[in-house]
């Protein structure tokens, strides 16, 4: 499978804004122009690729299909690739799978597949392909774990086609960007037998109480995505009727989740919960203009204009932990940034003076281009320009403060780790502010939204723990009994490697924690999973070195050794940052 990083393509291709008119309440906030409602945003374009679209029903079978497929192919001719349509199962081989950079399960129903053809599919996913689900895809596999977690949940029922309103949650994803807060659709709205928000990231959900039908509790996803098995899913539960596949809005909707899943753009598709907005599009309380020039706000965004200037959040100073994010777009070569952890002040000199810039500038020096602690650290490059989506198209940032320390995640990828060093400033309390830097800068912010520590909610960050040699922290044979080994053994994606970093300090799987044997500190002591019992020997401590380190001891996470293979185990040591003892958290 061939994979096109867009983030160097077309750098300055530009995007047209659909804009609704909106009161500014601000100095220096002005509204704009409304466009054509379901307008869709001009991208940057494409390197050509495939997309194989199956269709295969052993259930019921929707008259919408062909429809659907016809509407796949204008897609690709316009976009820039290619649909292979297909009902035969024997096109699921490993071969013929490598050629498509997704495959696209229009309403299929039923058992699809074979034995060998599903685990044709499930390898094509783990080495990174994508899967796009529409409509009755999720009526389809019921007795396939494999295929019920790339979906994320399955039919249950439905009423009777009807309209109902869409409220759209995330304006950044390239499925959803072109939409407005609410979304008016006639179609067939599936009720699903799980909530999928704590495993995927919801992009749309229904009102329930905008029509006939719905039995989820008022909490009913109908699009989300998600990063699955080494691969991107991305599902839409619209599609049911002949009339979707012509309406513009619909079909921008699934050239997004297409684009998104064969890797030609880039979002945050972890699970997200317990955030509060601070900025939800529909007014500016509590927020300040400090200095030069202001903000635009119209169509639910905010864009910078003149300067040098900041919109700041005054209406809460963050102290302690946070993760702050939003979502942004630049239309050219433009400078802004994101200002944490600085005092009140109406002086925008006062963010840069005693606070910390998260840059936004395509084209600057290395530690004062996009994803730089602005004049003190630049972003690890490659993986920024692996994550970074082009001028033209949005991007999320989550910035995250614990303690001193400053991590930046771009699309959901890390890219930045800085420990803020100086004791004249503090991530730990201060405000947050938007600056718009100067004439011909336009940068546009989306969806401004905070999560305390201790909020509750579902940790997102669940996965892999990388180590030396590329190989994965493992639980010896998925065993769940108190002492289980913990070893190093190649990436699977299986349960055994599933870990989650807790709040309180844990690391997770199986559900249970990775613990110190007998909360020890010598060198070598036996690293097990346990039972979790809020001990110290269960707590630990990512570095800014890459380190993983047991607060209690005082020691480090070690891949015992000096050669690391399959059934390596790891201990209690030292710390010296040898490669053996670099870890990636999820």
């Amino acid at each position: 499978m061939r994979k096109h990083p867009k983030a160097a393509l077309a750098l300055f291709a530009g995007a047209l804004l659909c804009a609704a008119p909106q009161a500014g309440a601000l100095p220096g906030l002005t509204a704009a122009a409304e466009a054509a409602p379901g307008a869709a945003e001009q991208i940057a374009a494409d390197p050509p690729y495939d997309v194989l679209v199956f269709s295969r029903t052993v259930g019921f079978r929707h008259s919408s299909i062909d429809d659907g497929i016809a509407a796949l192919r204008d897609l690709g001719a316009a976009n820039n690739f290619t649909v292979d349509a297909t009902e035969d199962p024997g096109a699921f081989t490993t071969g013929n799978l490598a050629r498509y950079e997704a495959v696209v399960f229009l309403s299929t129903t039923g058992d699809v597949l074979g034995d060998a053809q599903q685990t044709a599919f499930e390898s094509y996913v783990n080495a990174g392909g994508g899967y796009v689900g529409i409509h009755a895809a999720a009526d389809t596999e019921y007795d396939w774990p494999f295929y019920e977690g790339l979906a994320g949940a399955l039919f249950h029922s439905h009423p009777a086609v009807q309209p109902a309103t869409v409220e759209v949650e995330d304006r950044a994803h390239d499925a959803t960007a072109h939409l407005g807060g609410t979304w008016q659709r006639t179609d067939e709205w599936y009720n699903y037998r799980t909530n999928p928000r704590t495993t995927a990231h919801v992009l749309a959900s229904l009102d329930e109480s905008s029509y006939s039908g719905g039995n989820m509790n008022g909490d009913h996803p109908i699009a989300w995505c998600k990063d699955y098995e080494g691969g991107r899913a991305f599902y839409t539960g619209g599609g049911h009727t002949d009339e979707s596949y012509a309406d513009p809005a619909f079909r921008r909707h699934l050239l997004g989740g297409i684009r998104w899943a064969a890797g030609m753009t880039n979002a945050d598709c972890r699970p997200e919960s317990g955030y509060t907005s601070y900025f939800d599009g529909s007014g500016t309380t509590g927020w300040q203009q400090a200095g030069p020039g202001g903000f635009t706000l119209a169509d639910g965004t905010l864009t910078s204009h003149g300067g040098l200037g900041m919109l700041w959040y005054s209406a809460e100073e963050l102290t302690g932990d946070y993760s702050l994010k939003l979502d942004w777009k630049a239309a050219g070569d433009d400078n802004s940034g994101v200002f944490v952890g600085f005092p009140a002040s109406s002086d925008p000199w006062s963010a840069v003076d005693n606070g910390y810039e998260i840059q936004i500038d395509a084209t600057d020096a290395a530690d004062r281009t996009t994803g730089a602690v602005y004049g003190f650290r630049s972003a690890d490059l490659p993986a920024r320009d692996a994550a970074l989506n082009p001028p033209g198209e949005w991007n999320t940032y989550e910035i995250r403060v614990t303690g001193e320390r400053l991590e930046v995640f771009l699309n959901g990828v890390k890219i930045n780790d800085f420990t803020n060093t100086d004791p004249a400033r503090s991530l730990r309390q201060g405000h947050i502010g938007l600056q718009n830097h100067g004439d011909g800068d336009e940068v546009a912010f989306r969806d401004i939204r905070v999560k305390h520590a201790g909020t509750p909610g579902p940790d997102p960050r669940t996965g892999p723990v990388r180590g030396v040699n590329g190989k994965c922290l493992d639980v010896d044979d998925a065993g769940t009994a108190d002492g289980t080994q913990v070893q190093l053994w190649s990436c699977n994606r299986s349960s055994a490697q599933e870990w989650t970093v807790g709040g309180d300090g844990t690391l997770k799987a199986l559900g249970k924690c990775l613990d110190v044997s007998g909360g020890a500190s010598a060198d070598g002591t036996r690293i097990q999973l346990w039972t979790c019992n809020g001990t110290g020997a269960q707590k630990w401590a990512a570095q800014p070195d890459g380190t993983v380190r047991n607060p209690q001891s005082g020691k480090c996470l070690d891949a015992s050794g000096g050669t690391w293979n399959d059934g390596t185990p790891v201990h209690l040591w030292t710390c010296h940052t040898g490669p053996n003892q670099k870890w990636t958290l999820p």
